[in-house]
């Protein structure tokens, strides 16, 4: 008897509404389309993911590599209920993020990759995929942790979520914490922004074709820019880095 086994290895997809687009406008003064991504569309992200691996620099490389392979699960059926939206800035990729339903009731954040630095990307593409686990998937609260002191200022801070260190969450088992229904609620107002219909010529743009992101996050050229250490936490490895460099560059 013949077995199946990619209906055994592939999860179940449970039904989950899709997310409806949204655009709004950013302190530069350009729209930014907040759209769903398809299946068939992850491999136009993948080019764009992978070179922020071998960016060490606010933890790009941790949070690249984790969302390479959130991705790649997702484009071959092995990531239970996973969602990706991705931002758009006249249909350049600006920030990725992803998240998935783990029950009816209960969501989890998985992350947010923002590819063009400033103007609030990232913050407003984690807006958005809250709003879309609250009203369009109907979860009563949403599991979250930070990987960067700037997504822990972004999330836990500006949301004051709540702790659930008695979960493990699934990004390395590290302590939950969460987003409540009523906290988003009182967030709404202040953090929550955008607009729906997207106009047509807008979202016809950011459909088309996913373009590269035209000012990526790279590497910093001192190692002192960095925002964590190479080898601890103090950042004397890379104090004497820099010594070295400087030496280098005075015995040229």
């Amino acid at each position: 008897m013949s077995v199946d086994l990619e209906k055994i290895l592939r999860p179940v997809e449970s039904p989950m509404a899709p997310y409806e687009p949204k655009y709004m406008m950013l302190a530069s003064g350009e729209p930014v389309v907040v759209r769903q991504v398809f299946r068939d569309e992850i491999p136009d992200l993948l080019k764009h993911v992978e070179p922020l691996i071998h960016v060490e620099r606010d933890y790009y490389d941790v949070v690249a590599a984790r969302v390479y392979a959130e991705l790649i699960g997702y484009y071959t059926h092995r990531f239970q209920d996973q969602y990706v939206l991705a931002l758009q800035v006249d249909g350049e990729l600006a920030a990725i993020v992803n998240g998935r339903q783990v029950t009816p009731k209960l969501g989890l954040s998985l992350h947010t990759l923002a590819l063009r630095r400033g103007l609030r990307i990232g913050a407003h593409g984690f807006a958005a995929k809250m709003e879309y686990h609250i009203d369009a998937l109907g979860h009563d609260e949403v599991l979250i942790v930070a990987e960067s002191p700037i997504g822990f200022r972004r999330w836990m801070i500006e949301y004051k979520l709540e702790k659930r260190f008695d979960i493990p969450h699934e990004l390395g088992g590290v302590p939950s914490w969460a987003l409540t229904r009523e906290l988003f609620d009182r967030a709404r107002s202040s953090l929550v922004v955008g607009r729906r219909p997207v106009p047509p010529e807008l979202l016809e743009k950011a459909l088309e074709k996913i373009l590269p992101p035209s000012d990526p996050p790279t590497p910093p050229l001192d190692p002192l820019a960095a925002t964590r250490a190479l080898y601890d936490p103090t950042a004397t490895a890379l104090v004497a880095q820099r010594w070295e460099m400087e030496k280098g560059a005075q015995d040229a």
